[in-house]
């Protein structure tokens, strides 16, 4: 598979206060002067890998055969964990091997794998704190341009896989736990519209600490301003939300939260 022409994405948890992701994009943009770099995120809690991988997961199937995917949540920077390249069948995924990648590039769908050692590709001058300026973006910049993953480095067989906490089964009862909060305070668990799919929706609660919730609507507009409900997400995830609120604040539960659905 080819790169798509010059469609980069950036995923970081740098935030936007500093320079940091104008940087990344100048050095692209130096490489690969007709590149369109998309911002994914760059508001990944700082050191989160799990909440940058999710987020990346949710995004990647809607972008172009092809895209290639920078994704820089690297608390390890500097270390010895590797810097990596995934070709999946339909996307190149450019980051560090800390399970980041893991979740959209599931083993799959994985075509090949290569570890970044070619500093050919890298910028002169290495930094030991900065790797998404002086080794992914200039990867990705040269991905871009036509140069073949296989002269990156050397050819490895698997990454790092990010473990999921499980969901628990029995015949009247799922649980799971609070996986991710969003930006709007929303909380997102690990159960899934599928694991749902033998319950009656009409007949479910949901319990979250002490709270009891009957039922999943479709929209959060179906529940009155600061009812809390539960739903469907647009990631195919039972969420906890609240109407014109922050369920996170309102029940105050952090991720690893114990969510439990189940039949009356």
């Amino acid at each position: 598979m080819s790169p798509s022409p010059g469609l980069i994405t950036l995923l970081t948890d740098f935030g936007t206060r500093d320079a940091f992701v104008g940087i990344m994009k100048g050095v692209i943009l130096s490489i690969a002067p007709t590149a369109r770099v998309i911002d994914l995120s760059h508001d990944v809690p700082p050191q989160d890998i799990r909440a940058g991988a999710l987020i990346l997961r949710s995004a990647v199937p809607f972008f172009p055969r092809g895209t290639i995917h920078v994704a820089v949540v690297d608390p390890g920077v500097g270390s010895h964990r590797r810097a990596v390249v995934v070709e999946t069948h339909d996307a190149f995924f450019v980051g560090p091997d800390n399970g980041l990648l893991s979740l959209a590039a599931p083993p799959g769908s994985v075509v090949r794998t290569f570890q970044l050692t070619n500093s050919q590709y890298f910028l002169p001058r290495l930094s030991h704190t900065f790797h998404g300026r002086d080794v992914f973006a200039p990867v990705a910049a040269h991905l871009s341009r036509g140069v073949r993953p296989e002269l990156l480095g050397p050819s490895i067989p698997t990454i790092e896989q990010l473990p999921l906490p499980t969901v628990e089964r029995t015949d009247t009862q799922l649980t799971g736990s609070v996986i991710a909060i969003d930006h709007f305070g929303n909380l997102i668990t690990n159960i899934t519209e599928a694991d749902l799919h033998p319950f009656p929706r009409e007949t479910l609660w949901v319990s979250i600490g002490p709270v009891q919730i009957q039922g999943l609507v479709a929209t959060y507009a179906t529940v009155p301003p600061g009812a809390i409900a539960a739903l469907i997400n647009s990631w195919g995830m039972l969420e906890i939300a609240v109407c014109n609120g922050s369920a996170a604040q309102q029940l105050r539960t952090p991720v690893g939260t114990s969510v439990c659905v189940r039949i009356t």
